[in-house]
């Protein structure tokens, strides 16, 4: 891997006559943030019902699926997986029904202190059916003894810590809740009368429904016959926006935090141009995660934006490769060299992040290769230098090359004539104000919710920090 990986998107809608086709839309929409496995989980006011599958939604879901699928409610989940290995069994909605009922839940984030409840509850009797830390919020849920559902989500989510941004459903409930420091993104919309929480903007766009709020770090969301109900039963803590959000996991088209992630990328790229400046040509976007940051590169540098390379956007997760020998594959079968614009000129490349090095080092491998005369990398965040534990797929440490390598050496090692990241300070100012309220621990390695370091019991965490 040599991108990092969203967790999931999650969607759900409440009074809409047609909520499971829309919940199939929405997740149509947030594709991006996990093609893993997709679920539905939908509501006819008596019982809950469920299909997920393995795959892209697209391919799990037909005219009979959704037809099945009946009711006025309904939740949804796109996943790749962070905590928990890949397999039907790890796939989302998780449904379930105990004494306060049928409940289906849908979770975008990490808990970093699911393994200590987990073998709390084990010992207590507890029999697991996946290895997801979203059921351990299950197990507490349904031995609670509050006297209804909504005290006793509550109380079982209350215990959790890290990174949660949930969508649940009863029979007659839609449910939001958000973790106090407000990590990952939750937004709320309307369709008519109808009611929708979702992980981006871009899945109420495709639906045509208005934005009306995201629901706000320590929020409870309750909507239900009664209307909209909202509680903030969880201590104040400080803001922790992921700002990888904004940096590449959320769609442009998206506004996440407040803010347009369009414009956000735009103004890392203007900044980047600022802090990095060189002589050179022509500006190419590594598409399509660069195509935003180049675009304000360009603009502030007045150098020309060019798309010197085409993506191929039919590739599949997985693709069978010649038996011979073919340079750069790997990366040609979804990037391909436009050479008129890259033959003798002075090319910045410019894209979102570094990771392990070899994607980049195959691209300006290619670029070289396709005549280019100088090839100078830009890079529209800071060296990635620790991994997340609060929801993103995350290598160990030692093989984030930010953290291993000066930037001289990381320059040699992709085979660039110069190589600039964006500084820390310009990230946070390119936010806005509110620079201060985001979570950068993948830049800083400062993490603003203590996670376990006890490497016996907590070995996949622990195993994340050595160097």
């Amino acid at each position: 891997m040599d991108e990092l990986k969203e967790e999931c998107g999650v969607f759900g809608i409440y009074g809409h006559s047609e909520a499971a086709n829309l919940t199939y839309l929405g997740l149509y929409a947030l594709q991006h943030r996990g093609q893993e496995s997709v679920g539905i989980a939908s509501s006819d006011g008596a019982r809950l019902q469920l299909h997920r599958a393995m795959g892209y939604v697209a391919d799990n879901f037909n005219e009979a699926t959704i037809e099945r699928l009946a009711g006025m409610s309904a939740v949804g989940h796109v996943r790749y997986s962070t905590a928990g290995e890949s397999g039907l069994k790890n796939a989302q909605p998780i449904l379930i029904d105990c004494a306060h009922g049928e409940i289906a839940i849908c979770h975008n984030g990490n808990l970093v202190n699911a393994q200590e409840l987990r073998e709390a509850l084990v010992s207590q009797g507890s029999i697991f059916q996946t290895t997801s830390d979203t059921e351990v919020l299950l197990h507490l849920y349904a031995r609670s003894k509050a006297g209804s559902p909504e005290l006793a989500l509550i109380e079982s989510v209350s215990q959790a810590q890290g990174a949660f941004s949930l969508v649940l459903l009863t029979k007659d409930r839609l449910i939001a809740v958000r973790d106090p420091h407000g990590f990952r993104p939750l937004t709320i919309g309307r369709l008519g009368d109808a009611y929708i929480v979702c992980s981006e903007t871009c899945a109420l766009d495709l639906i045509d429904a208005e934005w009306i709020r995201d629901v706000e770090p320590g929020e409870v969301l309750i909507i239900g016959p009664e209307g909209m109900k909202s509680i903030h039963p969880f201590a104040p803590a400080p803001h922790a926006h992921c700002i990888f959000e904004h940096v590449y996991f959320a769609r442009p088209d998206s506004y996440v935090f407040g803010r347009s992630v369009n414009e956000v990328r735009t103004e890392f790229g203007r900044r980047l141009a600022i802090e990095q400046p060189v002589e050179a040509d022509v500006v190419v976007p590594i598409p399509d995660s660069g195509v935003c940051a180049a675009t304000g590169y360009s603009e502030r540098s007045g150098i020309s934006l060019q798309m010197g390379l085409i993506r191929n956007h039919y590739v599949g997760r997985t693709f069978i490769e010649p038996h011979q020998s073919i340079r750069h594959f790997g990366v040609r079968v979804k990037l391909n060299p436009v050479k008129s614009i890259l033959q003798g000129r002075r090319v910045v490349l410019v894209d979102d992040s570094i990771v392990r090095g070899t994607t980049s080092r195959k691209i300006v491998r290619m670029v070289r290769a396709a005549g280019a005369s100088e090839v100078h990398m830009r890079i529209s965040c800071p060296p990635t230098i620790s991994p997340c534990f609060y929801g993103v797929d995350t290598p160990k440490r030692s093989e984030l090359i930010g953290a291993t390598h000066s930037l001289e050496e990381i320059r040699r090692y992709i085979g660039a004539d110069s190589l600039g990241y964006l500084s820390l300070d310009g990230l946070r100012t390119s936010v806005g104000s509110s620079g201060s309220s985001y979570c950068t621990s993948c830049y800083t390695g400062e993490y603003p919710v203590a996670f376990p370091r006890n490497e016996a019991a907590y070995l996949q965490l622990a195993l994340k920090l050595i160097e």
